[in-house]
Parts: C-alpha cells; structure tokens; sequence
C-alpha cells in the first residue's frame, strides 16, 4: 500500500497478486482446448490447477485486452492466431486482391 503525496492523504492500493506465465498459459490453453464455448465459471472449474476466482479474472482481463479471447454474451471464443476454426475459416474464404 502507498501514499500519495500532496495536501491529501490518499490510499493507492496495488493488486494482491498478479498471474504467473505459467498460469496464463495454462487458462490460454484450456480455452483453446475447449471443445465448445465455456462460460467463465465453466472453464475456471474445468482448469487442472486450482486457481483464485481473482486471479482468473485477470487473466481473462488480460487475454482480452492481447485480442487472444472475446466474450459472446457469457461464453469465452477464443481469437487467437493459431485457433484451428479460424485456420480452416481462412482457408476456405475466397481470396481478394
């Protein structure tokens, strides 16, 4: 916790905790394993490591603001370069110059 300086004294809170690569990872690949759209709750039961609700919520966070995942109303599509849907999306699309 930090103070700011100045007439007022004003609490700055940092997050708690911030997610490790690994743990990044590990959700990235559960979504793009997934063989359907998960819910939030969904893919955050079905992750093989115990992960806080928090923690997971940032990631997502995070994986939306890189453009790798999106949210459909309540399900997670993941948008990634290497999704294989896109790859057979893209190579069945007519090719414009």
């Amino acid at each position: 916790m930090y103070y700011s300086e100045g007439a007022r004294m004003e609490v700055i809170r940092e997050p708690l905790h911030e997610p490790q690569l690994d743990t990044i990872l590990m959700v990235e690949k559960a979504v793009m394993d997934a063989e359907d759209y998960p819910t939030r709750t969904g893919l955050w039961h079905s992750l093989p490591r115990k992960v806080q609700y928090q923690t997971f919520k940032r990631i997502l966070d995070y994986l939306e603001a890189s453009g790798k995942i999106t949210f459909n109303e309540k399900v997670i599509i993941y948008t990634g370069v290497n999704n294989p849907k896109l790859q057979a999306l893209m190579k069945s699309c007519v090719r414009v110059r």
